[in-house]
């Protein structure tokens, strides 16, 4: 049996970050994608294998296992290679496996048939293996595609046009998405597959997310934080007023309820808005205001 370089398949390093590796995955799985490529069967081959190293890689139980292989064969190489490579301490030979627990196993990736004979081999308990399918058809491959989406996209939901072969089709994106969604599209795929859009949401210059929670700053004048007052805060939904209590420090942070992203089950349910006040000190005072503050500076608290 063939071993299978993932990391080479994506162009990452060993060390790569799982964030390399969604992006590297992201940038391959459109250059190869069959739609963009229709009819070409050395691309669908390609696309199979970027989707296999991704379903690998980018799971920590399955990437972990496949790093000690490499170990183990990059070893057997480095000894000039004598004999053959033991594969048998890989691929658990004489195990029954059941279709049902491969397909949850394999993080619902289209069941064990859309994977080659080494992803099966190692991570399916193969090779001489008794497969059972509990009664189930043997799904077809699933196929899984990128899409970036802005942040007031995943609030607000939206939707996106898809070219299908000789469809066109409209997928809603639900609000609350997350990176890292997937948004299922029925038969969307070359010979009916389901295709899975896999949600990456972009940066967004106003907000940090954390979850269905956002961040944010606002400023006000130093004079606002000492003797109270109010301040602008950009919401999902439009600017409000904040309200300044008198002797509010730098950095204090005010939890806004309900302000955050909607949960994707339950849209009605939202997160938090978190926002951190930035002070702004005057960097020229005219003489009365100067005046002013000398003299409030005597006063002992």
């Amino acid at each position: 049996m063939e071993y299978k370089d993932y990391y080479k398949i994506l162009g990452v390093e060993r060390k790569a970050s799982a964030d390399d590796i969604r992006k590297a995955y992201r940038k391959l799985a459109l250059k190869y994608h069959p739609d963009r490529n229709p009819g070409d069967k050395a691309a669908e081959d390609r696309f199979k294998d970027i989707n296999e190293a991704y379903q690998v890689l980018s799971d920590k139980q399955k990437r972990a296992r496949y790093d000690q292989l490499g170990s183990a064969y990059s070893n057997w190489q480095g000894r000039g290679a004598p004999g053959n490579f033991d594969w048998g301490q890989w691929t658990g030979r004489g195990a029954t496996v059941n279709m049902d627990d491969l397909n949850e196993m394999f993080g619902g990736a289209g069941g064990i048939d859309s994977f080659s004979d080494f992803f099966r081999s190692i991570f399916g308990g193969m090779g001489g293996a008794s497969v059972g399918t509990s009664g189930r058809a043997r799904q077809s491959p699933v196929y899984q595609q990128p899409l970036t989406i802005s942040l007031d996209e995943a609030y607000h939901g939206t939707t996106r046009q898809l070219q299908s072969e000789s469809r066109r089709l409209e997928v809603k994106i639900p609000a609350g998405v997350k990176t890292g969604s997937k948004v299922r599209v029925a038969n969307a795929a070359p010979q009916g597959s389901d295709l899975y859009l896999i949600i990456e949401v972009a940066d967004d210059p106003r907000f940090e997310r954390d979850g269905d929670n956002l961040h944010t700053t606002a400023s006000v004048d130093v004079f606002t934080a000492i003797l109270g007052g109010e301040a602008e805060v950009a919401t999902m939904t439009g600017k409000v007023k904040l309200n300044i209590p008198a002797g509010t420090q730098p950095e204090q942070v005010f939890r806004l309820a309900g302000r955050g992203m909607p949960h994707v089950k339950n849209r009605s349910q939202k997160g938090d808005l978190y926002v951190r006040l930035k002070v702004q000190v005057p960097k020229y005072l005219s003489a009365r205001q100067r005046e002013l503050i000398e003299e409030a500076s005597k006063i002992k608290f």
